[in-house]
């Protein structure tokens, strides 16, 4: 049941006509308290969409009781009439559900430059109020699909609490979120501090490491709802644990989901001087066209690790560096070592490991190989 799974909330995905294929389009999730702490990361990308702009205000305040969701159009860069749409929707979900607008997070998902039909949206969340339901969470989460070729889903069990959540998003894949909308739910008693402060935790070394193809996207929102419908109030560890698990579940269906990828690659760099420098050398690789490129080929090409490890500004000594691939350590002291044609790269899962010598750190960023495919995807889509 996703984001339904946990006490105090109801969900539903209704078809509002936005998209043309008359698919689910428009979500609503409600909590129902007894509380309404919350807590939400957005996209760093300095321009963002209408909704975006909009939510951020509402979160301010760490009170949100409801978020409505439609995929088919981004509202982004549609003018001030595109800002007035999410508005719109804002009030006619707090008129249907009895609440101020201003505790309604609004996301949007689509082409970037088109402007969502308002009659649309708004008849859309009166169809999604009446259709609200304690079983909506699945129907919720196709709703937000736009490429996705599968919803993405996830719960996580605490003792006597529990998280949900769904997310989409198929490519754009970037650091400080992705083309992603996510909405996370939990029936703990958190306040709204320690949320933002799980959840800041959580997506630092999850949706943040997921970098597929170096682009950052204008609509991205990853926001937890806690009902406190549970009694229960975790320790900040536990329930900081729960959240990263379950934002890491999501962000691996996300990678796994990216557009025409053949291949997810898990980037390591272990011994590195701080974790801030293991993550710029681990993501200079996964935004090498090249390096991706070869994995697509199936061919296990070390130098242009190397030669991504080199653009970062990370201590390590050039001459002596160390690469494995899938477990194969193939260079060691820079130069080669096992013979890389024992390397088997026809499965989906690659790893490269990157051994810096410089100190105790590590991290991992994950990415996808550069296929045909992708570029025919989004040679006719963007969002």
């Amino acid at each position: 049941m996703t984001t339904t799974h946990p006490a105090g909330f109801t969900a539903a995905g209704v078809a509002a006509g936005l998209k043309s294929t008359g698919a689910k389009d428009l979500a609503l999730v409600v909590n129902h308290g007894p509380t309404f702490d919350s807590a939400t990361v957005f996209t760093s990308n300095r321009c963002k969409a209408n909704p975006v702009l909009w939510s951020q205000e509402v979160v301010k305040d760490g009170t949100v009781r409801a978020v409505v969701l439609n995929s088919g159009g981004a509202n982004c860069y549609t003018g001030p009439e595109g800002f007035q749409t999410t508005h719109a929707v804002a009030e006619q979900v707090a008129s249907c559900l009895g609440i101020g607008a201003i505790d309604v997070v609004v996301c949007s998902t689509g082409l970037i430059g088109l402007a969502n039909d308002r009659g649309h949206l708004l008849a859309g969340v009166d169809a999604a109020t009446a259709a609200l339901s304690a079983d909506g969470g699945l129907d919720a989460a196709e709703a937000i699909m736009t490429t996705d070729s599968v919803s993405k889903t996830v719960v996580v069990e605490g003792a006597g609490w529990s998280i949900g959540g769904m997310a989409k998003g198929a490519g754009m894949l970037a650091p400080a979120l992705a083309t992603m909308l996510v909405v996370i739910t939990t029936d703990a008693v958190v306040p709204a501090a320690d949320l933002d402060a799980a959840l800041r935790a959580a997506t630092r070394v999850s949706f943040d490491r997921l970098d597929s193809d170096g682009c950052m996207s204008t609509n991205d929102t990853v926001t937890v709802l806690a009902s406190g419908a549970s009694g229960i109030t975790p320790t900040p560890e536990d329930f900081t644990a729960a959240l990263t698990q379950a934002c890491t579940d999501l962000a691996m269906q996300l990678l796994k989901d990216a557009e025409g990828a053949d291949h997810e690659i898990a980037i390591t760099t272990l011994h590195a001087a701080s974790e801030e420098e293991a993550v710029e050398v681990s993501r200079s690789v996964a935004r090498s066209n090249l390096f991706k490129a070869a994995v697509f080929g199936n061919d296990p090409n070390w130098g242009r690790v190397l030669a991504s490890v080199g653009t970062t500004t990370a201590q390590f000594d050039p001459a002596d560096l160390d690469v494995a691939m899938n477990g194969v350590w193939v260079c060691r002291q820079s130069t080669p070592a096992e013979d890389p044609s024992s390397i088997d790269l026809t499965g989906r899962e690659v790893s490269v490991t990157i051994d810096l010598k410089s100190g105790d750190a590590r991290a991992t960023v994950w990415t996808n190989d550069l296929t045909h495919a992708y570029v025919h995807e989004n040679s006719a889509y963007s969002s």
